[in-house]
């Protein structure tokens, strides 16, 4: 039976494909969409980095707000935004298929040295806001200079542009689902294994209340097993690390002959040296467990 589903969504170009990407889903299975937009406190404020803004689920809490007073059906997130512990009555009832994972640098022209880690100039200046990224930064490159960067991926790219930062980074998967021309920079994707991404980078988190078991059933169409099994240990992990998307953690996990193999790193400070483990198991909570043991030594 076909019913109409309002999504909420941030405004941002990457949020509202992504949404966009949903609808056109839900809509192949014959229901009625809409589309809300909603700002969120990481929309609002600017002008302060990932670290410094107060608590945890800062692009998703408005959204969560929204589904729980009931104006709208389901929150489409990037995964890797939402805080471990989701609030009373909210569920993810799907993922997504999982884009690219891996981490970019783009880097001015002017600025590349093919010879050195990370194919940067010395002392190149680097634009992120992401405590994992910078302290992954420094472990290859203790030489750069880190700048704060926010704004939405175009915003970014164009600040790029401009001069003010020498490279900046950003998500693979935000720039394939935008199909950007990136042809003016040199682009340098980089290994999961050695820059891990963000715990679920690159997949959607389909979320709801509790209670609509008739969305629930609607979106399990959708759902990607495979890939929730693998993001469960990376999300797990950061639970267990009691950790948000500021905190400086990377996990990656992927399926190999029948076993999923986790690479994670974490630091106590984006300025501090990062640990980093890896292990493989079939059990997701045992697999974390180990993992996280190993990263506390």
């Amino acid at each position: 039976m076909s019913r109409k589903i309002i999504i909420g969504s941030r405004g941002s170009d990457l949020a509202l494909w992504q949404a966009h990407h949903v609808e056109g889903r839900l809509q192949a299975l014959g229901h009625e969409v809409e589309i809300k937009i909603i700002k969120t406190q990481g929309d609002k404020i600017q002008h302060l980095s990932f670290d410094k803004l107060e608590g945890k689920g800062f692009f998703t809490k408005e959204l969560e707000e929204e589904l729980l007073n009931g104006s709208i059906d389901l929150a489409v997130h990037s995964h890797k935004d939402l805080p471990t512990e989701h609030p009373e009555g909210l569920i993810i009832a799907a993922v997504s298929e999982r884009e690219d994972p891996s981490d970019m640098l783009l880097i001015r022209k002017d600025k590349v040295a093919a010879d050195k880690p990370l194919e940067l100039v010395k002392n190149a200046v680097v634009g992120t806001s992401s405590a994992r990224r910078k302290s992954q930064l420094l472990h290859h490159r203790s030489d750069i200079e880190i700048n704060d960067l926010r704004g939405n991926v175009p915003t970014r790219i164009n600040k790029l542009r401009e001069g003010q930062y020498d490279a900046i980074m950003l998500a693979s998967a935000g720039t394939e689902r935008l199909k950007l021309d990136l042809s003016e920079f040199h682009v340098l994707k980089l290994n999961t294994k050695t820059f891990i991404p963000a715990p679920a980078q690159g997949v959607l988190g389909l979320q709801i209340r509790e209670t609509d078991g008739d969305l629930a059933e609607i979106l399990a169409a959708l759902n990607d097993k495979n890939v929730a099994a693998r993001i469960g240990v990376e999300r797990r992990i950061l639970n267990l690390f009691e950790g948000g998307c500021q905190m400086p953690l990377g996990a990656f996990c992927e399926e190999i002959d029948g076993k999923l193999h986790v690479t994670a790193c974490v630091a106590d400070a984006w300025d501090k040296p990062i640990r980093i483990a890896e292990k493989e198991g079939t059990d997701i909570e045992q697999l974390a467990q180990e993992t996280v043991a190993a990263l506390r030594i």
